[in-house]
């Protein structure tokens, strides 16, 4: 029974994807051959394309699977409003799980992605045509070689922050740059305290830091999202299939220091350094948090 709920996941979540290529593809070809100054309204009927692909995924996934969700989220939340939107990241249902929450409470989401997932068919396109900003996550072999390599990212961010400031926007940000698992966490292990972390991966500053001071003033305020699952290593396959078991969801709200506003995070080393300490400081405070939701922290050290 459980193989068939996950094939008939994978069937609807196709369909869903496929009904929605046509008038996404015929509306990226409009916004394509418009000037830069007539997109914004292409874009709005791009967005409504995609509210309406997670709405659907949203409510078969509520009927068909039932997750085991509990889930708390600030008061006052409105899809008129700028948010960035920070978390944790433990599998590919966080993506659901954060949209079962927020979905139509606020903006449209734009992710950060990896630049590898805009060849995915018909989703690679949407994040595409939706102008997601797609990260190169060079190595720091790379960019010590290269520093020139870094600006690429900062002008996808730059992009995306421009345009932003034009009409609401909630911003995703799973600040760790890749999914937790213990060995990449022990990987991370060498660094001395108070870096190490139980539960999650040192967060990667640069993007939320350039949002922030890109685009500070506009926004009204930080989500910092913390999720946990009672499985300790969750699988997208399993919650497909509906047996991934409970699944803890905390959002709150953060006011976004002034300090944090217009400056370049990348050109001013006592920024920077500021901004790693309060991002460090949030992410010891989020998996001491986790530490109480799951019990004697040593325990899931190993």
């Amino acid at each position: 029974m459980p193989i068939a709920i996950g094939l008939a996941s994978v069937l609807l979540l196709t369909v869903n994807t496929l009904f929605w290529a046509l008038p996404l593809i015929l509306l990226t070809l409009i916004k394509l051959a418009l000037p830069r100054a007539c997109q914004p309204r292409v874009l709005d009927g791009l967005n409504a394309i995609a509210l309406n692909w997670i709405g659907f995924n949203l409510w078969w996934m509520r009927h068909l699977l039932k997750p085991d969700l509990d889930a708390s989220i600030p008061d006052g939340l409105s899809p008129d409003q700028w948010w960035l939107v920070i978390s944790n990241h433990r599998s590919w249902t966080d993506i659901f799980m954060l949209l079962m929450v927020l979905h139509r409470r606020i903006p449209m989401p734009r992710f950060f992605l990896k630049t590898q997932l805009f060849w995915i068919p018909v989703v690679g396109l949407a994040f595409w045509a939706l102008e997601f900003p797609f990260m190169r996550r060079y190595s720091r072999e790379q960019l010590a070689r290269k520093p020139a390599l870094a600006d690429i990212d900062r002008r996808a961010t730059q992009r995306m922050c421009h345009r932003a400031r034009q009409r609401p926007i909630a911003i995703f940000n799973f600040v760790e740059g890749t999914r937790f698992t213990p060995a990449k966490r022990d990987a991370q292990q060498a660094d001395t305290p108070p870096n190490r972390y139980h539960h999650l991966l040192r967060p990667r500053a640069g993007g939320v830091a350039q949002v922030l001071s890109l685009l500070g003033d506009r926004l009204d305020g930080i989500l910092d999202v913390t999720i946990s699952y009672g499985n300790a290593a969750p699988s997208f396959w399993r919650f497909l299939c509906g047996r991934e078991g409970p699944i803890y969801l905390s959002a709150r709200r953060l006011d976004i220091p002034a300090w944090m506003y217009g400056a370049a995070d990348h050109a001013d080393p006592q920024h920077k350094e500021r901004f790693h300490l309060w991002i460090n400081a949030l992410w010891q405070e989020k998996d001491r948090r986790l530490d109480a939701r799951y019990g004697n922290a040593s325990a899931h050290r190993d």
